[in-house]
């Protein structure tokens, strides 16, 4: 058939359903229904009978035609609730216009209708003789001797909310409760806003026992889905809840691995005929941490009869503590240091920090962990929401409550929390980025690097300003000896000449400018001078600047020592502020890393408009060593990414991943950009081991990792884990300590500016021979010496 005709018939169906409710709602408030009004609705409600069946056959077909069935799954689960709860409700409203009439024909009206809900019967004896009165008295005190209850909601309808009148408060210790009265109809997968709001006060206010006291079970049920769905009702809380067949139903399997303390109240009439018999309740559970098959069989717990309890057993007892040696399904990526997975002749052993932690949990609370990991999980790792709404990956393992426990360096975040429950964090990770190292090679500094440039500056300044001091010295002394020999004649003055135009010893060396200049650079490299200079003031200044000459020589050696000795440094990005300023992309795994990025501060939002996601981190190392990319993870896996790309054939934590040897010729080419890990952290982010959603497991496992994380376990675990890695990065760093040609760099530049300025000043010699010297008038070649002779009295 047509998909728009069968809504068209659905809709006429949906239509009559809601002139009832509207008719039934004109008589709920009255006490008591004349015989007119309730001779039309007994007829309303017999019509209605037959309406189930019409639109059971019409939901089938469109189910049928659907591709996606899941918005029609809903549209029938709406239907039921409201149409159960509508007619619920008119029973209701006739049984108790029979018994107020008190009739027979009534009275078995009252029986017939009853019957057909299944529930008013239980009503009627628990109501007459206030059993469950009783019984909610016992089960609340007993709570409240043996736990500490914060406060306690109560959920019920129009049926039951006869069972909370005053004397269950006066009996009952003094406990905080809050009441929410449902109606009948009211669809609890989508409540009203009052429903909604009560809920929401109650786990803000940190209740934790919910008596849930419903006479439709599908109602139970939706409340059940839509608190667990959306965290309103606290799963971890104690449950109180009447039995129901309905609640046992396969689609709530899942339900019953998360609400674990619950007990059901199961009531057993009085045996007809039998004097002695007494009516009776049967409390039982779920039969958590024993799976559950096809079918769910609840277990006794207790039996409530004579207003007494008969084995007077805990009610609620702790299932988490000892799991009895049940097979707990782990998921897992690998990520270093949290999952390590060592390869060896084809075996896989799955190693780490976090593996640790699951090892001491399972002897704690007594378990075994399966181990496995999700479908296709090198490409999908934490998985991403799909196209139709579905979860890939580890997180597609969580939600579809495939796996109890989810092992992969899970960052605890909102998005995280979302989706699943995480433990407490059991440490802080640095997340940064991997940049390249520029391929700029500063070794022709060497010379220089072992000053700073101000120290450059104030020793040429020490220079320069001690050669004009020798220099005005050594000229104040060859004037004041030309003096005592032109105007004081004397043989004393003769002794010290070395000839007849000789200058008096030693201050030939400072006569000149430049050779001062270049006698005192002569000095600063530890070159003694060729005659010591006359004059105590000269004598005095050279001491003194010879010791100033140690020290400064013995400085710069100490540094040079140290510059050789140590590898060579490199151009990096260190700082989010270099990284912004740069033109090289950034990227990382997975939407949500994006997201963040994008939705921060002003200087990470820079790196957000160009952040790239990659999703895999060894193709994304190569992009980074070609000088184009900065990929961002947390220090210690890249680190195991440094150090896997510098060696393809890391054994120690190999991946085998056949698409690493396409890059393998590639990654070696490219060995000189070496990879550097920013100094800055954009963020230091917590660190969890993933539970289900609403899991029981979480609070005792938080207990025994926050002891774990007390006793030091947890740095002793990562040590072990990045030992391989950091003793690698050592041998490489020992390495690159070694002295090469590559650091002498500087000595070869520095001798090839000398053979540059030699040469040149050479040439420029040659050009003053031909150009100026022999083109003088006096320049004779055959007699030089008597021409330099000549200029030199000129000078």
């Amino acid at each position: 058939m047509d998909l728009k005709i069968l809504k068209r018939s659905r809709a006429s169906i949906k239509a009559k359903l809601t002139i009832f409710r509207t008719f039934l709602d004109t008589l709920l408030p009255s006490k008591d229904l004349n015989h007119l009004q309730s001779q039309e609705l007994v007829i309303r409600h017999d019509k209605l009978q037959d309406l189930y069946k019409d639109f059971d056959t019409i939901q089938n077909n469109i189910e049928n035609i659907t591709e996606i069935p899941d918005e029609e799954y809903e549209e029938r689960a709406s239907f039921e609730s409201s149409y159960f709860g509508v007619m619920a409700a008119a029973q209701n409203l006739l049984g108790r216009h029979a018994a107020a009439a008190g009739t027979a024909s009534a009275g078995n009206d009252c029986g017939s209708v009853a019957g057909a809900s299944g529930e008013s019967p239980i009503l009627q004896d628990v109501w007459q003789r206030r059993d469950l009165e009783y019984l909610m008295v016992d089960v609340l005190n007993a709570l409240v001797q043996h736990h500490d209850v914060t406060c306690v909601v109560v959920l019920c309808d129009v049926i039951y909310l006869s069972v909370f009148d005053g004397q269950l408060f006066r009996m009952t210790y003094a406990v905080p409760i809050v009441m929410i009265v449902v109606a009948d109809y009211e669809d609890l997968l989508s409540p009203n806003f009052d429903t909604l709001e009560s809920l929401r006060e109650a786990r803000k206010d940190g209740c934790n026992v919910y008596v849930i006291l419903l006479a439709n079970g599908f109602q139970t049920a939706r409340l059940l889905k839509f608190g667990d769905r959306h965290r309103v009702l606290d799963t971890r809380a104690k449950y109180i809840i009447l039995h129901d067949y309905r609640l046992f139903h396969s689609d709530l399997h899942y339900l019953w691995k998360r609400i674990i303390n619950v007990i059901f109240l199961r009531y057993h009439r009085k045996i007809t005929g039998v004097s002695r018999s007494k009516a009776w309740f049967d409390i039982s559970t779920v039969p958590y941490p024993y799976p559950i098959k096809s079918v769910l069989v609840s277990r006794r717990v207790e039996i409530w009869k004579n207003g007494k309890f008969h084995y007077n057993r805990t009610l609620f007892k702790d299932k988490t503590s000892n799991l009895n040696g049940e097979i707990l399904n782990v998921v897992y990526i690998e990520h270093v240091p949290s999952v390590v997975v060592t390869r060896t002749n084809q075996l896989n052993k799955v190693g780490g920090l976090e593996i640790e932690i699951l090892n001491t949990l399972a002897e704690k609370m007594n378990f075994k962990p399966k181990l496995y990991q999700p479908v296709n999980a090198e490409l999908h790792k934490w998985g991403q929401k799909q196209a139709n709404g579905s979860f890939s990956g580890l997180l597609g393992e969580m939600v579809n409550g495939q796996a109890d426990i989810a092992l992969g360096n899970l960052q605890y975040n909102p998005y995280h929390l979302e989706l699943t429950d995480l433990s407490i964090p059991y440490t802080s990770q640095c997340f940064t980025f991997v940049t390249p190292e520029a391929l700029t090679d500063n070794s022709w500094k060497t010379l220089i690097l072992p000053f700073k440039l101000h120290m450059w500056i104030a020793v040429l300044l020490v220079l320069l300003i001690t050669g004009v001091i020798f220099f005005g010295l050594a000229r104040y002394y060859m004037n004041l000896q030309d003096y005592k020999k032109n105007y004081l004649p004397n043989k004393n003055n003769k002794s010290m000449l070395e000839g007849p135009d000789a200058k008096p010893a030693g201050l030939y060396l400072f006569g000149e400018i430049i050779n001062s200049i270049l006698y005192t650079y002569g000095m600063l490299l530890v070159v003694s001078l060729p005659k010591l200079p006359t004059g105590w003031s000269i004598r005095l200044l050279t001491g003194w600047y010879w010791l100033y000459c140690v020290l400064l020589v013995v400085s710069y050696r100490a540094s040079m020592t140290a510059i050789l000795a140590n590898p060579a440094p490199r151009v990096t990005i260190d700082t989010l502020k270099e990284l912004v300023e740069s033109k090289i992309a950034c990227g990382g795994w997975g939407e949500e890393t994006k997201r963040f990025f994008e939705e921060s501060s002003d200087d990470i939002q820079t790196i957000g408009k160009k952040f790239e996601v990659i999703n895999d981190p060894f193709e994304a190392a190569n992009a980074v060593a070609r000088g184009v990319y900065a990929y961002y993870d947390n220090k210690d896996f890249l680190k195991y990414v440094r150090v896997k790309r510098r060696n393809m054939n890391f054994n120690i934590l190999d991946h085998g991943n056949n698409t690493f040897n396409d890059f393998e010729s590639a990654l070696y080419i490219e060995q000189k950009r070496n990879l550097h890990i920013m100094s800055d952290c954009v963020v230091n982010t917590p660190i969890s081991i993933g539970f289900h959603k609403n899991s029981p497991l979480k609070p005792l496992a938080d207990a025994y990792i926050r002891q774990i994380v007390e006793v030091g376990l947890v740095e002793k675990w990562l040590n072990d884990a990045m030992h391989p890695i950091r003793s690698h990065e050592t041998q490489v760093e020992e390495i690159k300590a070694l002295m090469k040609l590559q650091k002498l760099y500087g000595a070869f530049i520095a001798l090839a500016i000398g053979y540059f300025l030699s040469c040149m000043s050479l040439i420029g010699e040659l050009f003053h021979w031909h150009l100026v010297v022999k083109r003088e008038p006096s320049f004779d070649k055959y007699y030089v010496d008597i021409y330099y002779m000549n200029k030199n009295k000129k000078l």
